[in-house]
């Protein structure tokens, strides 16, 4: 193997990594597939044969992997009460670390990761796909430079069906909509407001769908952030397929519609006195971006942004409003120092894919 190129493994092989994450890395020059790693033989054999992977094993064998000194970096995809232990793996023996969001299901998990990696002199970085998307950091930029004056107010949906039986609907595993979903709108109220709320408050609703034994089927979420600033959203696994947001300004409306897909076009619209100005950002290939940037960091010894600490922001914040839904009350959330923010420096453009052959994987909402 080429040692100019990011050696990275990646562990799980579920629908989001063989529908996004695989075929990024295929047309990435800089990174090569240096391992698979599954508690399927099915899917390694069928996935190390197409994507040229040279080694493919069992989570039982992560550590005999990473201990060789063949893999640079990991891309965490697996199920969200995974992610602490798979780093804390990785940190062990070096290695570098791009772990999907939600970083992990409690604050303690995700300062074990970053304490870890900090350890080891090990970059980690949260899959933040849209910190390298021109849609959503044009309207950071947009509203950063005042084109609607004072940002004062924030609103989001984001919703899917999932069908019964797919992991997110399962409690043990860190599922939920709020962990899935939720987290696209509350980072996004971050990044745009460019701060950290002081408060929140939710409540949880679900009907008598079976598939919501376990996890509530939506949440509603509202967030005080500083300088009197609101923030709501409510994120849904049993609602049709919706995904926005809206920020309202002392002198103008932008909207973003849809918002948060990884695949097709972004559009915005800003509306300042009257004036409305569209844009539609083509589709590209959200995934490879991101994986551009963390070899960067990796290469060039720079910490990435969106850290471990941007996903620990995230993760108090819902554990905040699963308390608060909880409990029936406002709690108040202790800070996280976040010292960068995405903006249109991140801007990364790789063309989109088409989408791939799954083996023994389906989507959330696949019938």
């Amino acid at each position: 193997m080429s040692r100019s190129r990011l050696r990275i493994a990646v562990i799980g092989q579920g629908h989001f990594a063989q529908a996004a994450v695989l075929p990024a890395i295929e047309q990435l020059d800089d990174v090569e597939l240096g391992a698979l790693v599954s508690g399927s033989r099915h899917k390694l054999d069928e996935l190390a044969d197409r994507y040229g992977a040279q080694v493919a094993c069992h989570y039982d064998d992560l550590d005999g992997l990473l201990a060789s000194g063949r893999i640079d970096a990991v891309y965490i995809a697996v199920p969200n009460d995974m992610h602490a232990e798979m780093t804390l793996v990785a940190a062990r023996h070096g290695v570098h670390v791009l772990c999907e969001k939600p970083m992990a299901p409690t604050e303690a998990e995700c300062m074990q990761m970053i304490h870890a990696c900090e350890q080891r002199n090990v970059k980690l970085m949260i899959a933040y796909r849209l910190h390298f998307e021109r849609g959503n950091l044009h309207a950071i930029e947009a509203i950063h430079t005042g084109k609607i004056g004072e940002p004062r107010a924030f609103t989001s949906v984001f919703s899917q069906q999932v069908r019964e039986g797919n992991t997110r609907l399962s409690k043990d595993v860190g599922g939920g909509a709020i962990y899935d979903m939720g987290v696209y709108c509350i980072n996004a109220a971050r990044y745009l407001f460019r701060a950290e709320p002081d408060e929140v408050f939710a409540w949880n609703a679900t009907s008598n769908d079976p598939r919501f034994r376990e996890v509530p089927e939506m949440t509603c979420g509202l967030l005080r952030f500083p300088e009197n600033r609101l923030a709501s959203f409510t994120t849904s696994f049993g609602a049709a397929d919706r995904s926005v947001f809206e920020v309202i300004g002392t002198k103008g409306v932008l909207t973003m519609d849809p918002a948060y897909e990884m695949t097709g076009d972004l559009k915005s619209t800003m509306t300042v006195n009257g004036h409305v100005t569209k844009k539609t950002f083509k589709a590209r290939d959200q995934f490879a971006a991101e994986i551009v940037y963390f070899s960067d960091c990796v290469q060039r010894d720079m910490q990435p942004e969106p850290s471990g600490q941007e996903g620990l922001a995230d993760v108090r914040i819902i554990r905040a409003l699963l308390k608060s839904a909880q409990e029936n009350r406002p709690i108040s959330v202790p800070k996280v120092e976040i010292s960068r923010r995405p903006d249109l420096n991140q801007d990364i453009a790789k063309q989109p894919i088409a989408p791939p052959h799954l083996v023994k994987a389906a989507a959330p909402g696949a019938e």
